[in-house]
């Protein structure tokens, strides 16, 4: 017999989340959640009911939502990401505010900044800073073919094309002799044998985008400082994401290399999440 939209929903919080089974269903049916309580005796088809079954034990397996229904909000903006890719998270919306406030007050000072955005994934920093300052021009790079696939979808999907670039390699390494005013990143930065890596959405993202495998988690942030000098023009910036415990190990490695003006902003959370500086 197949269900209404109240016994799926009833059946599907008996082993995950009320707010995760809305969105599932939702998702499925295409349709909003105000539809749902709108519509509760709507009698789902044979291939709906099979097809919600399988999102929820795929759920309740531990599979994150976002992958389930293939989007995330990111800044106000839909995101497509896949498995490929890493899910924005509200944390590193704290790293867009900082590189939004310094391209602006680059504009605003006669420059004309070009930025890039190191290891993109799905291009939601990217993406972001595009549609947030009209004319903006991006360069973002990832070492993954297949999350660039995933950007190049967002990009297309905001209307960037023409002012956001992606390129493949590792860092620093597609760009030859180009230079910028702002360069931004969120690298993996979990030490290699964390426990959190082992729990929750961790275990199905990719873990290089996780972890770069070094015992304190910096070797990714060490390349992009150690990096920044020969692609950042006078006077440009540098900002990055980091972990919790990170921030007084990232001011060392920015001071040591050369940076000037150095910020440790926090996130919403009260946490240090953004380091960076400029050189003069």
């Amino acid at each position: 017999m197949r269900r209404t939209v109240r016994a799926a929903l009833e059946e599907a919080t008996l082993s995950i989340d009320r707010v995760d089974a809305r969105v599932l269903l939702a998702h499925l049916l295409g349709v909003d959640r105000a539809w749902l309580f709108a519509n509760p005796m709507h009698v789902l088809t044979e291939t709906e009911d099979a097809r919600v079954d399988l999102a929820v034990a795929q759920r309740a397996l531990g599979h994150p939502v976002a992958y389930l229904v293939g989007r995330r909000e990111f800044y106000g903006r839909d995101f497509a990401v896949r498995p490929a890719v890493l899910i924005p998270r509200p944390e590193t919306e704290t790293l867009v505010e900082e590189a939004l406030r310094v391209v602006r007050r680059m504009r605003e000072g006669g420059r004309a900044p070009a930025v890039l955005d190191l290891g993109t994934g799905c291009g939601a920093i990217a993406v972001t800073l595009a549609c947030e300052v009209p004319g903006l021009r991006v360069v973002a790079t990832d070492v993954s073919a297949a999350a660039l696939e995933v950007a190049g979808a967002n990009v297309r999907d905001h209307g960037c094309e023409e002012r956001v670039e992606l390129l493949e390699g590792s860092w620093y390494a597609p760009l030859g002799g180009r230079a910028f005013d702002l360069v931004v990143a969120n690298p993996p930065y979990v030490a290699a044998g964390d426990a959190h890596l082992g729990r929750g959405d961790l275990r199905f993202e990719p873990g290089g985008a996780l972890t770069d495998g070094s015992p304190d988690g910096l070797a990714s942030i060490r390349a992009i400082v150690d990096g920044a000098r020969g692609h950042l023009a006078p006077g440009g910036a540098l900002l990055f994401e980091h972990g919790y415990d990170q921030a007084e190990a990232v001011a060392g490695l920015l001071a040591r290399a050369g940076f000037a003006g150095l910020v440790s902003i926090p996130d919403l959370a009260g946490i240090p999440r953004v380091a960076g500086g400029h050189l003069e």
